[in-house]
């Protein structure tokens, strides 16, 4: 685990690239928040992400979640950002914030079903795989307006917007067009169905300038702000 003086220098180098980004983009700074990703490394990240001011942190597995938060920092805001299968969701409700990764109906339908039962109501993001990448999860974006209409309909849980994961290609051009789309696809959502999905979850290190440009209210980092994990 690194240093909290070096997780500060991540931290400023970034923000520096989102403030460029923002600026070439013509988009105000606070419109695009920068969330650590926790996933492999110790609860001392939380704990580094909380000490700096960061309100969330992202994993990626409902478990090894589990297992850190009650050893986290009092009021940060866990959110999943990785695949959620059915049979996870009681977990995943009891212990996330939000839940990044919804991309099926018996998914949201299930996520209701717990949050009912617990008396809460559950904050998602749609799951798109807006680059149609076999390797990814998601749903496509045709089938988007079908998927919303379900989660409109569950009384237990808030869409606060969509998310996507770029796929791995040489061609920055790949991700930039996965990012419009997105946004794209938004855009269509909220002019056919009249709600306003403010979140756009998109871009992560290595492309957060393309994700700016095109939209991304959320950019998801781990590496860069906390070094690869031994």
């Amino acid at each position: 685990m690194i240093s909290y003086k070096d997780f500060e220098v991540n931290c400023r180098r970034l923000e520096g690239r989102m403030a460029a980004a923002c600026q070439r983009s013509g988009r105000e700074r606070s419109s695009v928040r920068l969330m650590p990703v926790t996933k492999t490394h110790p609860v001392e990240a939380a704990l580094y992400a909380a000490r700096y001011g960061f309100a969330s942190v992202g994993e990626n597995r409902v478990q090894e979640a589990v297992e850190k938060i009650p050893h986290g920092p009092e009021g940060l805001r866990w959110e999943l950002i990785g695949h959620l299968q059915s049979n996870k969701a009681r977990l995943a409700v009891e212990h996330f914030d939000r839940v990044q990764s919804v991309d099926s109906e018996k998914l949201l339908r299930k996520l209701d079903a717990v949050a009912a039962e617990q008396g809460k109501t559950l904050p998602v993001l749609l799951q798109v795989n807006a680059g149609d990448d076999p390797a990814k999860f998601g749903v496509e974006c045709a089938a988007c307006p079908a998927l919303l209409e379900v989660a409109l309909g569950c009384a237990h849980l808030t869409v606060d917007g969509l998310m996507t994961i770029a796929p791995l290609d040489e061609d920055v051009a790949v991700a930039r067009r996965t990012f419009e789309r997105l946004r794209e696809t938004r855009d269509a959502l909220e002019a056919s169905f009249g709600v306003s999905l403010p979140e756009l979850s998109m871009g992560m290190s290595g492309d957060l300038e393309d994700a700016i440009a095109a939209g991304s209210t959320l950019l998801r980092v781990g590496s860069a702000l906390f070094g690869m994990r031994d």
